[in-house]
């Protein structure tokens, strides 16, 4: 699929000049600081030694106050409370850190966890749950990750004698739930300066809150900073401001001391841990993880049981307290997430079978795309493939106690939540982000979905963002690469949303002479300038085997690419990792 390459706007020259000189670096990594908002050598510091320091202060948030004080009222009256979060990633691991956090002030007796099934009662709160919460004489549920919309649900749970505190991270609908307290940085009536925290990150600030006021030190919290950064990673939130900081502290967790369920699911990926006399303070496994790996290896994993069975088992691998039982648990997990990729890749081959039959869906701004039998739980997954090879909004739905649901994934700039919302006189029910959405409606208002859905998108999206775009920070030299170069270009990590890995663009290379496919469809080759020898790199091009032809005539080109370290036979060495390929004359 052709791609646009478009450049960042560089940095002001003379914030530019004054930060390289402060800093002392070179003038391509003082651009990088200035295209993300760094002003001053206070904010720079700030950004390549995050401290735990600069969190917000929790009781900032609207109704925090008001939660810590109910929860602090149940504790004295020793009234049961339940913990209830969404089966994704972000919510397990947000139920999973509340939980361990309440039990270790409360008793044991009177704590309990809830995620509701996927296939009987879909997302967010449940009647089902609630009458659950009844039977066992629950008096508070703390909802994680979901809530933001359920004024029913929390009516009908007044009703019977049930109090809510919803902590979210969901746009809120026209009102809010008539809840003891909403915790969500997006109400209009919240002031919290962070504004992108994930569901588990609402989850941590509730635990910090509790903390603070009742003088326990931040230290017996900050062993749950391995379950926030996972979140982070994995709901795809921005890796800026407040998360940055959690993220930043989550990973040395991770790479340090993880807790036992996550090393089951490391193991499980391939990771394996340092030979006893290589250990180190900060890393026990065989190379540093980082947010990829989170978001490629953990994350799918942990999302497996409630995408095929249950997410409850997330949890109980999350909270798991030794490793053999985790191994026993995340043995169970890892064949759940077989079957997810077995599934995955069958209904996405027959959803593109599907659309390459209809010409006329081919020609449109949208996909949307049903089958009623298709799995309830991989349809996210199904949407963002689809997009590999259609890039436009996305949906793909099938048919789940009697009505039509499924998710939404969007492209770069369209906020497909906005185009679901001006449909929603068709829907159930619908939720989500800018990118990712899930929505529910009654089979006979699919047809009508479908059409008006189309003619939003194609009113509003513009032909650039139907264009797959890769976003370029800078044109660099191969000369300007170097070791020292590439330490500092470390410290901008974690890399995640509006801090992503810095891309960069050469121009005028040609191949070594060393071209060649490697594995099913990579290309691999040594970059270099003509009739210069030095300096020379090795490059990869993931899934880029169709660029053989145009590196072999022998003509320049342009390569747009990350920096990173290849290890191999125990040598570490710099490598460009190729994001596109473009002859010269096409750039």
């Amino acid at each position: 699929m052709e791609k646009r390459w478009v450049i960042k706007e560089p940095g002001d020259e003379a914030l530019v000049k004054k930060l390289a000189q402060e800093l002392k670096i070179g003038r391509q990594l003082a651009n990088l600081l200035a295209q993300r908002g760094i002003k001053t050598y206070e904010e720079a510091k700030s950004f390549f030694r995050p401290e735990i320091s600069q969190l917000h202060d929790p009781f900032l948030m609207k109704d925090m106050d008001v939660a810590i004080s109910h929860i602090e009222q149940v504790i004295i009256k020793g009234e049961k409370i339940l913990v209830y979060g969404d089966y994704d990633v972000d919510g397990t691991s947000a139920v999973a850190l509340v939980y361990s956090f309440i039990k270790s002030i409360y008793k044991t007796e009177l704590i309990d966890l809830y995620i509701p099934d996927r296939y009987n009662e879909g997302y967010g709160i449940s009647f089902k749950g609630i009458d659950y919460a009844s039977e066992n004489n629950v008096k508070l549920i703390i909802a994680l990750d979901c809530g933001i919309k359920a004024v029913e649900q929390i009516k009908y749970a007044q009703e019977k004698n049930i109090d809510f505190i919803i902590c979210d991270h969901h746009r809120p609908g026209d009102s809010l739930p008539a809840a003891i307290a909403v915790l969500d940085p997006k109400r209009n009536d919240c002031n919290y300066p962070y504004k992108e925290l994930s569901g588990c990150g609402i989850g941590f600030k509730l635990a910090q809150a509790y903390a603070q006021k009742n003088n326990i030190p931040f230290a017996e919290i900050q062993q749950y900073l391995d379950l926030v950064v996972v979140s982070i990673a994995s709901d795809i939130v921005p890796i800026t401001g407040e998360n940055r900081i959690l993220a930043y502290y989550g990973l040395k967790l991770i790479n340090a001391n993880p807790r036992a369920g996550l090393e089951a699911v490391l193991t499980f990926s391939g990771i394996k841990r340092l030979d006893k006399s290589l250990v180190t303070e900060e890393q026990i496994f065989s190379r540093q993880l980082n947010i990829n790996d989170l978001v490629f290896l953990v994350g799918p994993r942990i999302n497996a049981a409630g995408r095929i069975e249950n997410g409850k088992k997330s949890v109980e691998l999350l909270i798991c307290e030794d490793l053999v039982s985790a191994m026993e648990i995340g043995e169970y997990i890892n064949v759940n997430n077989t079957e997810r990729r077995t599934l995955d890749s069958s209904i996405t081959q027959s959803a593109l079978d599907m659309i390459l039959a209809d010409k006329l869906m081919t020609g449109k701004k949208s996909t949307v795309v049903f089958q009623r039998d298709w799995h309830k739980g991989v349809v996210g997954i199904v949407a963002s493939r689809l997009i590999e090879t259609y890039y436009r909004p996305t949906i793909v739905l099938t048919e789940s106690n009697g009505l039509i649901t499924g998710s939404a994934r969007s492209v770069k700039d369209f906020d497909i939540y906005d185009a679901i919302d001006a449909c929603s006189d068709l829907l159930e029910h619908f939720g989500g982000h800018k990118y990712a959405a899930g929505l529910s409606l009654k089979p006979e208002n699919l047809d009508a979905f479908m059409v008006k859905f189309e003619k939003i998108v194609s009113d509003t999206i513009t032909e650039d963002m139907l264009i797959p775009e890769v976003e370029i920070d800078a044109e660099l030299e191969l000369t300007d690469i170097s070791p020292k170069f590439y330490r500092v270009l470390k410290q901008f990590a974690p890399f995640g949303p509006e801090n992503m890995a810095p891309v960069f663009l050469t121009k005028g290379l040609v191949d070594k002479g060393y071209a060649r496919i490697v594995g099913a469809n990579h290309l691999r080759l040594c970059v270099m300038y003509p009739g210069i020898y030095n300096p020379e790199y090795n490059a990869i091009a993931f899934g880029q085997s169709d660029s053989l032809a145009l590196v072999m005539k022998g003509k320049p080109f342009s390569l747009c690419y990350h920096i990173d370290e290849n290890e191999w036979n125990g040598t570490v060495s710099l490598q460009l990792v190729v994001k596109d390929i473009k002859t010269d004359n096409g750039f």
